[in-house]
C-alpha cells in the first residue's frame, strides 16, 4: 500500500485510534466553518466531515484525506463542547441514569471522490449523584469533547455499557473507515 494518508483533525483520539490500527499519516487540520443550522445529528456529522475531507483534499488530491466529526445527543438534543463547567455539568445530568447516542460521519477523500459513512453507538450512563458530576467536570477531561466526557479515560467510570462500537465513542470508528478503505481499493490489513 503506497498511498499518502491525511488525517484532516486535530484530535489526540482521532491519532490513537489511527495509531492503532497500525495506519501510517499526516495530521493537517481543516480550516472550515463548522458553525451549521442542522438540527439533526446524522446530517450535522455527516456534513461537517464532508467539509473537512473536502477542504484537506482540494489542496492534497493525490492523498487518501480520512475526516470525521462527532457529536452527542439525548432526545434529538445534539450536546456539542461544553463551554464551561456549568454546561459539562447540565450535560452530564441530562445523560445521568439513561441512554443517549454516539454519531460519528466519516468521509474519506480518494482519487477524486469522496465518500461519507455514519455511525451510531447507544452509551448508557450510570446514575450519576450531583458529587461525581462535580468531581469529573473539575478535571480536565470534560472541556474537549462532545457531550462532555471521554469513554477511554476517567469519563468510562460514568458508563454502565454501550451498544454498538466503542472507537465510535473515542471518536472514529475504525471497522466503518476500513470498510470504506476498501470500497476504494485499499485494504489496510
Amino acid at each position: 500500500m503506497n498511498r499518502d494518508f491525511i488525517l484532516a483533525s486535530s484530535s489526540p483520539r482521532r491519532f490513537e485510534l489511527l495509531r492503532q490500527i497500525g495506519l501510517s499519516f499526516q495530521s493537517i487540520v481543516p480550516l472550515v466553518d463548522e458553525s451549521t443550522d442542522l438540527t439533526d445529528p446524522i446530517d450535522i456529522v455527516c456534513e461537517l466531515s464532508l467539509r473537512k475531507a473536502s477542504a484537506v483534499a482540494k489542496n492534497n488530491p493525490l492523498s487518501v484525506v480520512i475526516a470525521a466529526d462527532t457529536v452527542v445527543a439525548v432526545d434529538g438534543t445534539v450536546l456539542g463542547k461544553p463551554k464551561s463547567a456549568e454546561d459539562a455539568a447540565e450535560m452530564l445530568r441530562m445523560m445521568s441514569g439513561r441512554s443517549h447516542f454516539v454519531y460519528t460521519g466519516v468521509t474519506v477523500a480518494c482519487d477524486g471522490r469522496l465518500e461519507t459513512g455514519l455511525c451510531r453507538t447507544e452509551v448508557f450512563f450510570k446514575p450519576l449523584t450531583e458529587e461525581q458530576i462535580s468531581a469529573y467536570v473539575s478535571s480536565p477531561e470534560p472541556y474537549d469533547k462532545a457531550g462532555a466526557y471521554g469513554i477511554q479515560s476517567r469519563g468510562a467510570l460514568l458508563v454502565d455499557h454501550i451498544d454498538g462500537d466503542y472507537a465510535n465513542v473515542v471518536g472514529l470508528p475504525v471497522s466503518i473507515l476500513y470498510e470504506m478503505l476498501k470500497e476504494f481499493g485499499i485494504d489496510i490489513l
